[in-house]
């Protein structure tokens, strides 16, 4: 039985919350707390399973309180956050500091049977998943970027006989991909990226990775081309789609239905990308739950990719690799430190 503590000082949140919990089978709802402070003594007597927490409360914030939480007794918490640009960057901040995944808040609480599922599984998740001490975060980047150049001389799109990689993550994927992203060099074939999120936090999230690493990090939009250098990340909500376009590549970003429940989905992404680059494709499978990706990995072995995925010690949730390791589509199983150095030899020609 997985033990939830709801903090939040919305009754209307806790109320909706404690629903959801008591709802499973496999949860109890062990309290729904509106004081941090008070939830705090009440965890240090009886510690939950999960904590489900909101952002902003009155006496301590969310991050004041996940910072004491981290460094008294790591505990798995899923962040309620906004849907504002603030919230977002709020919630990038929660997970830099420990907790495991966020939901955004409902605008309302009428009709929602398929967020309340969504809710439960990541609980679920959580209650299952490896807690990490984060390092600390670079106030500025690795390295300095070369300076931004005009549109007419930024780097040509890469030619057909170029590496193309795509990767996918879920529950954990947002510090999977910093360590990285930040890891790898600035001149990398292109990186296309598939990270369950919802609209309004990905761009919040490619703009925070843009100023961590050495490669050039952004939102995909749709019809644009392709360049070297430079990684991707689907739009939250939206698929992420690669093509040919002539000798190179391009991106299309499309509102088709969910696959795998998910919007945007791996199992899209990384299928354009075996489609579009067959044998020069990469494949890397991250932490996440789930099994989103598995098939498409599958059919980028099949079409002579190279495909990578995260081992299970360094995974946070081991879902997402375990399915495609099970479903003979990865060729090499490796911890998140080594994938970057990986990544470097496979793409980059030998000096």
């Amino acid at each position: 039985m997985i033990r939830v503590l709801v903090i939040d000082d919305s009754a209307v949140m806790r109320a909706f919350l404690g629903r959801v919990v008591s709802s499973q089978r496999d949860m109890e709802l062990l309290a729904a707390s509106p004081d941090p402070l008070l939830a705090m003594e009440r965890i240090r007597r009886n510690p939950p399973d999960v904590i489900t927490l909101d952002v902003e409360m009155p006496r301590m914030n969310g991050l004041d309180f996940l910072r004491q939480l981290m460094a008294a007794r790591p505990l798995p918490v899923v962040m309620i956050s906004s849907l504002t640009r603030e919230g977002a960057e709020t919630t990038l901040r929660a997970l830099e500091l420990g907790a495991v995944d966020f939901f955004p808040k409902p605008a309302n609480f009428d009709g929602l049977e398929a967020t309340a599922q969504e809710i439960a599984e990541k609980i679920r998740a959580a209650a299952g998943a490896r807690i990490v001490r984060r390092r600390p975060i670079a106030v500025t980047a690795p390295a300095p970027k070369e300076a931004s150049l005009p549109p007419a001389a930024q780097p040509a799109a890469p030619a057909g006989g170029q590496r193309v990689i795509g990767i996918g993550a879920s529950t954990g994927g947002v510090e999977a991909l910093r360590d990285l992203l930040t890891a790898l060099p600035p001149h990398m074939p292109p990186i296309l990226i598939a990270q369950h999120m919802p609209p309004g936090f990905t761009e919040t999230f490619a703009r925070r990775l843009d100023t961590l690493c050495r490669m050039h990090v952004k939102q995909a939009e749709d019809s644009e081309v392709v360049r070297t250098g430079v990684a991707y990340i689907a739009p939250g909500g939206r698929h992420l789609v690669l093509s040919r376009r002539g000798s190179g590549y391009q991106l299309r970003v499309t509102e088709d239905p969910p696959v795998n429940r998910h919007r945007p989905s791996v199992d899209t992404l990384l299928r354009s990308v075996a489609r579009a680059a067959g044998q020069r494709a990469i494949g890397v499978m991250l932490t996440g739950m789930g099994g989103d990706g598995a098939e498409a990995m599958l059919e980028m072995s099949q079409s002579g990719a190279f495909t990578i995925a995260q081992d299970e010690a360094s995974c946070v949730v081991f879902g997402m690799p375990r399915q495609a390791i099970a479903a003979g589509g990865v060729r090499e199983v490796l911890p998140l430190s080594a994938i970057a150095g990986r990544l470097e030899a496979l793409a980059l020609p030998a000096a």
